[in-house]
């Protein structure tokens, strides 16, 4: 191909009514919701109602949930909203929407049951085997909330649900929306959205009236525990570049609790998952001593800053790797999960066929959903009756459907969330910048006209998981409707030249080409950088100053002054970033994404002067949590003109009573 090929994509425009950006969960969700009510609306509207999906992979394999999953984490069955609304807030230190989460839980099931119904295999209690969840069959819990399943085929067989009813036809596979665009007339509007092709060298504009930005979380913004040829390797999907909130906050809409990560506790190099040995195997973490260090005095001494979080009936997450990390810090490291205990113990009842069988489900555990946790496994000579395997916080992530609760600040339902004189007798008293309820317009909708969210960009709630965040892109499909029915007059008109937007995300592609042939070494070059190196230098800024694994998670206000300073450098550098092919172009933009993810992150914890989740994260300078003054939720505005950020507080309103939550 051409220089002049490659610097001068071809140019396709489309309008639809509806577009759905990213391939994970909630997008198969809307997807497969969005049939039976466009068919509604189109006797309203005289026609046709157009969706498009968009992804920047396959569908099949897109999202959180690409590599399979051993459990539903999120599963009510005979549990109340209300218990599930408690036990997110509480999880999330006293945070959360309870309008989302209470909204969340009343719908979840559904999901499941289809899911059920497409063909993934749901474990049953003995005598229950053949009854499917609809006809009383009982799931084999492995907690109050989880369902454990047969999944590795588990995305398949969602996103060919979403290919069947959304039709083939409408669904635009490898093509990497990077930008949206504001309405000309209205700028608190979207109107389009412009991408890539990360296999042709094609651009795409769309037009639209409604849009639903579900593209994943924000991974390898921290520089992660494995190095050499491990470098990269993460917990979440390291295809999950921020690309939610760095277009949403382009695009003017509200962010909030982006100061919010999840560091997860892991198995240590493979980041295999945990949730299924706690909680289905029963096995303990331990100190290098032998000791269940959560259990210990000391332990519960450490926590009691802490309350009432730290009398909850389940320990929150960040408290629980808090009292792991102290251990390691005081040298009762490494920690390890007593896998040889929990499979002993478990098979004092067993036959020796049933032990087998169990010990095959420790491995397909791994087999399921991370199978590079089977290779360290079987690298390293552990079979976990006999050995032991250590555990490791992992470095940090941003998301908002896992055990995390940053996003964007989106509309709630009708019937829930809106303070009153009941709910709330000093409402008068919440500053004017405040809203006087959580429910503006269309539920799942920013605060930007048009556009929605689900799944990771939904903030302020959190536990969704995977079925969580398929609701969640469903009821958002039924308010985008809705929505294109009441613009069915409106026309987008794009406030950018198309040619300026080409121009911008080819801009990679020109710095390549203009400078290519001053050196002979095409990676070294006065006048561009790599994508590689420049991730490689967001990664040691956050790590270092921004609370990442070289600090132990810990930072203060001095070092973020640090850190904000060379992040405006970066910001300049990045302008000078090059793409020698479509890998790189998809690399870079995937930078910028991660750029302002990293940045809103640190602007939060600027802002938050408490440390409200410890284990996650230490503003050493404000060491304590403080209720009085800080429990409420930091949102912020990004100005795409001035590149700046405001971040302000806003009312936290409790929906539910919480005080239950201690009493269990």
């Amino acid at each position: 191909m051409s220089e002049f090929e490659f610097g001068n994509p071809e140019i396709i425009e489309e309008e639809v009514d509806i577009l759905i950006i990213g391939g994970g969960m909630a997008a198969c969700g809307a997807a497969y919701e969005i049939g039976p009510w466009i068919k509604a609306a189109e006797s309203s509207l005289g026609r046709e109602l157009k969706v498009k999906l968009v992804d920047k992979a396959a569908l099949p394999r897109s999202g959180a949930v690409a590599q399979g999953l051993s459990a539903i984490n999120t599963y009510l069955g005979e549990n109340d909203p209300a218990d599930y609304a408690r036990m997110v807030s509480n999880d999330l230190m006293g945070i959360t929407r309870d309008d989302l989460v209470y909204d969340l839980g009343r719908h979840v099931d559904d999901s499941v049951h289809h899911f059920e119904d497409w063909g993934l295999p749901i474990w049953k209690q003995p005598g229950d085997e053949g009854k499917k969840l609809v006809e009383g069959g009982k799931p084999v819990r492995s907690g109050k909330w989880q369902i454990m399943i047969n999944g590795e085929s588990y995305k398949w067989i969602v996103a060919e649900a979403a290919q069947k009813a959304l039709g083939t036809d409408n669904i635009q596979e490898r093509v990497f929306i990077v930008k949206l665009v504001n309405d000309k007339n209205d700028p608190n509007r979207v109107a389009g959205a412009v991408g890539f092709s990360v296999r042709e060298h094609k651009i795409y504009v769309y037009k639209f009236k409604a849009c639903l930005l579900v593209a994943g979380g924000c991974v390898n913004i921290f520089r992660p525990r494995s190095v050499g040829e491990g470098t990269g390797r993460a917990w979440y999907p390291v295809w999950n570049a921020g690309s939610t909130y760095a277009m949403a906050a382009e695009a003017g809409a509200e962010l909030t609790m982006m100061e919010n990560r999840f560091v997860p506790a892991r198995f240590k190099d493979g980041y295999g998952p945990v949730g299924a040995w706690f909680l289905l195997f029963k096995s303990k973490a331990i100190n290098a001593y032998g000791e269940e260090y959560l259990s210990k005095e000391g332990a519960q001494k450490l926590l009691e800053p802490y309350h009432p979080y730290n009398k909850a009936y389940v320990t929150p997450t960040c408290l629980r790797n808090h009292v792991m990390m102290d251990e390691m810090i005081n040298g009762r490291g490494p920690i390890y999960m007593d896998t040889v205990t929990a499979l002993a113990k478990l098979a004092e009842t067993m036959t020796p066929k049933e032990i087998k069988h169990l010990e095959a489900e420790a491995w397909e555990d791994f087999l399921d959903m991370c199978i590079g946790q089977a290779g360290v496994w079987a690298g390293e000579n552990i079979e976990p009756e006999k050995k032991n395997s250590e555990l490791m916080p992992t470095e940090p992530y941003l998301l908002g459907s896992h055990s995390g609760c940053c996003g964007i600040w989106v509309s709630g339902p009708e019937d829930l969330g809106a303070p009153t004189e009941e709910t709330h007798p000093e409402k008068d008293k919440i500053p004017s910048h405040l809203p006087s309820g959580w429910h503006w317009g269309y539920r799942s909708m920013t605060t930007v006209k048009g556009l929605f969210t689900a799944g990771d960009g939904v903030g302020a709630s959190g536990h969704k998981f995977s079925s969580g965040s398929h609701a969640e892109g469903r009821i958002a499909a039924k308010a985008m409707v809705k929505f294109a029915i009441d613009n069915k007059d409106w026309t987008p008109e794009l406030d950018t030249p198309v040619e300026e937007l080409v121009e911008e995300i080819y801009k990679p592609v020109r710095n390549f080409i203009e400078h290519k042939d001053y050196t002979t070494a095409i990676d070294i070059n006065p006048h561009y950088i790599t994508p590689k190196m420049l991730q490689f230098r967001l990664q040691k800024i956050m790590d270092e100053y921004v609370a990442g694994v070289a600090t132990w998670y810990r930072t203060n206000a001095k070092m973020m002054e640090v850190a904000e300073a060379k992040l405006e450098m970066l910001k300049e550098d990045a302008e000078k970033m090059r793409a020698k092919d479509l890998h790189e172009l998809l690399r870079a933009w995937e930078n910028y994404h991660r750029i302002l993810a990293a940045e809103a992150h640190m602007k939060h914890i600027q802002f938050r002067e408490e440390s409200r989740y410890p284990g996650f994260y230490y503003r050493m300078d404000f060491n304590f949590i403080d209720d009085e003054n800080w429990k409420c939720f930091v949102n912020s505005v990004y100005d795409k003109k001035t590149k700046t950020w405001t971040v302000f507080k806003r009312a936290h309103v409790d929906l539910v009573d919480k005080t239950q939550s201690y009493n269990n």
